[in-house]
């Protein structure tokens, strides 16, 4: 309990402290935050069971387009750089360019592709209950 008193003075103490070299004053900005995913569906509620969270960095190659999937857990993500288009199952789709982030879309088929001449690096996070897996394939027809 005391450790969780604790942490808002610390974000306070982060926010107004500067660095001793530059002068610089720490700077903190939300990318994303929502209760729906990036194609407006609702976030899901966590399941039961013991928390999991994964981080993930994944590297995406020049002109690469990833499986369909789907994450049965809720998962974020910043795009570090390149580009990527997220393409769901129905067609809808989202550009990310760098320094973008995205709530991605849960139980939902969708793909990711590299449709630019550069490499893409995309850091995701999942929140999730041990012992799920964070991605499942969809299996040809």
């Amino acid at each position: 309990m005391k450790k969780l008193l604790l942490l808002p003075l610390l974000v306070l103490c982060l926010l107004s402290c500067k660095t001793e070299e530059q002068g610089d004053e720490i700077s903190v900005e939300t990318l994303v935050k929502s209760t729906r995913s990036w194609n407006d569906s609702t976030l899901i509620r966590y399941p039961e069971g013991q928390p999991e969270v994964t981080v993930l960095k994944i590297d995406i190659p020049p002109h690469t387009r990833l499986d369909m999937h789907k994450h049965p857990m809720i998962n974020a993500g910043v795009l570090l750089k390149g580009e990527l288009t997220v393409v769901a199952q129905n067609g809808q789709k989202l550009k990310l360019k760098s320094g973008e982030a995205l709530i991605e879309m849960v139980n939902t088929y969708h793909y990711g592709i590299n449709e630019s001449d550069e490499p893409a690096q995309i850091i995701v996070f999942y929140s999730g209950v041990e012992g799920t897996p964070i991605t499942e394939y969809q299996k040809a027809h």
